[in-house]
């Protein structure tokens, strides 16, 4: 098959990889807020997208990250094919957890089938063992750091306004969440819309269209669109399972886990670290309502989440290793 249509398969399946993040993690930017009655979901969606295409469109760190952490493009002979193995298995992953309303992360999703989808074309040897130990790192710290980070702002608000009336705080807190719920989702865009950019770079790589991991402008602008326009569909389900089911969730809650996981997806963008936004989210609100009180936790419901993620890079690593060979008969 011809290259360039190879290539226009990428841009394709990227740009709808990039359009579901954009629907299965939006609820992770906003469930929060919307749980609170701080921003009505219409709103909470608008903020978001416009919000989620800023991110996106100023930096590409991660995106270069993403383009050798894992493997050299240019090293691959079928490369092209197996960014098309790769963004099948993680497009099936995220529509699976979505349909389920699991906050799966769509980061491990991709990582994972990007791997898998290398060592069946051309074995072990070809992945970046250090790039990708990396990103691994960035992807199993980040959730930790959050817990840790959330549990600590919660415990110190909780002693500033011990003393306060809990109708005034969380009035004023809800209006502040107006505020975390924007600088979330544009977080998110710094980090998650890279993620499509750096796999279509590699794919231009691969096919010997480009010979760097600079981002094109024309690249950065459709992935960031194709995120907005994905978040202006939004995840209801999964915002039910984040912002109800984990625990009952109040404005100074929702507030101390926007602003704790926007930091830490930030501090990552900036140190060109892919992490899981929806890990970070999950586990600053995890943090947060065990600083509320231990019980309130529903910890059940957030086993559940937990094992969804240890699972998805192994299952996307075998999806894309099967997806690559069944794509091979045809090629």
């Amino acid at each position: 098959m011809d290259i360039l249509v190879l290539v226009g398969i990428v841009i394709f399946l990227a740009l709808a990889f990039d359009f579901i993040n954009g629907f299965h993690d939006t609820a992770n930017a906003i469930a929060t807020s919307v749980s609170t009655r701080a921003l009505s979901p219409r709103m909470a969606i608008i903020i978001a997208s416009v919000m989620n295409f800023t991110g996106a469109m100023l930096f590409t760190g991660v995106a270069k990250k993403i383009g050798s952490g894992i493997a050299d493009p240019a090293a691959l002979d079928n490369g092209v094919q197996v960014v098309i193995a790769a963004l099948i298995a993680a497009i099936a992953w995220n529509l699976i957890t979505w349909w389920f309303g699991i906050p799966s992360s769509s980061s491990h999703a991709l990582i994972g089938s990007l791997a898998g989808a290398v060592i069946s074309a051309e074995g072990f040897d070809k992945i970046n063992g250090s790039g990708f130990i990396d990103i691994l790192k960035a992807l199993i710290f980040s959730p930790l750091i959050a817990f840790a980070g959330g549990f600590a702002v919660m415990w110190i608000l909780k002693r500033i306004f011990a003393k306060s009336s809990p109708h005034q705080v969380n009035k004023g807190f809800r209006t502040g969440q107006v505020l975390t719920a924007a600088f979330q989702a544009f977080t998110h865009g710094t980090n998650d819309a890279q993620k499509a950019m750096g796999i279509m770079t590699f794919a231009l790589v691969a096919a010997g269209l480009q010979d760097n991991l600079e981002v094109p402008l024309w690249v950065k602008v459709s992935a960031a669109t194709a995120m907005a326009l994905g978040t202006s569909v939004g995840g209801w389900k999964i915002i039910k399972t984040m912002g109800t089911k984990i625990f009952k969730i109040e404005p100074i809650n929702g507030f101390a886990a926007d602003i704790t996981s926007a930091t830490v997806i930030l501090t990552a963008t900036l140190t060109h670290m892919p992490v899981s936004t929806t890990h970070v989210i999950t586990s600053s609100i995890l943090g947060v309502g065990s600083a509320k009180r231990f019980s309130a936790v529903k910890w059940g419901v957030a086993g559940r989440i937990i094992m969804s993620w240890i699972i998805t890079i192994p299952i996307t690593m075998i999806l894309a290793a099967i997806f690559y060979r069944v794509l091979m008969l045809f090629m």
